[in-house]
C-alpha cells in the first residue's frame, strides 16, 4: 500500500534549511523506508517511539532524524533535526501518551 506523504509547516521549513545533499538524501529515504511500510521496524533505521504519542516514529538517516506520524493511508513528517537537536526539539513538540 502507498502512503500519501504530507509534510507539517515547520517540517517543511526544517527542509528548506537543510544542505541541497541532505535534502537530497532525507527525500530519498522517505521515498525508500516510508512511502509503503512506514510502520516497518528495524533495528537501526525507523523506530517507533515508547511512552510518547506524537511523533510516533523516528527516521535515522547518519546526523538527522525525521520524526513522524502514521494515520490510515497518510504519513504526516512533523520534523526533520540533526542528532545534536532531538533532545531539546522532543522536549518542546513531544507529547507523552
Amino acid at each position: 500500500m502507498k502512503y500519501e506523504i504530507t509534510f507539517a509547516p515547520e517540517a517543511l521549513e526544517n527542509f528548506r534549511y537543510l544542505r541541497a545533499y541532505d535534502r537530497a538524501a532525507v527525500r530519498d529515504a522517505i521515498n525508500e523506508y516510508l512511502k509503503h511500510e512506514p510502520t516497518r521496524l528495524s533495528k537501526s533505521r525507523i523506530k517507533r517511539l515508547r511512552d510518547i504519542a506524537k511523533p510516533q516514529y523516528r527516521l535515522r538517516m547518519g546526523d538527522i532524524r525525521v520524526f513522524y506520524d502514521v494515520h490510515e493511508s497518510e504519513m504526516i513528517v512533523l520534523g526533520i533535526v540533526s542528532k545534536a537537536s532531538t533532545d531539546e526539539w522532543m522536549r518542546k513538540r513531544g507529547i507523552k501518551s
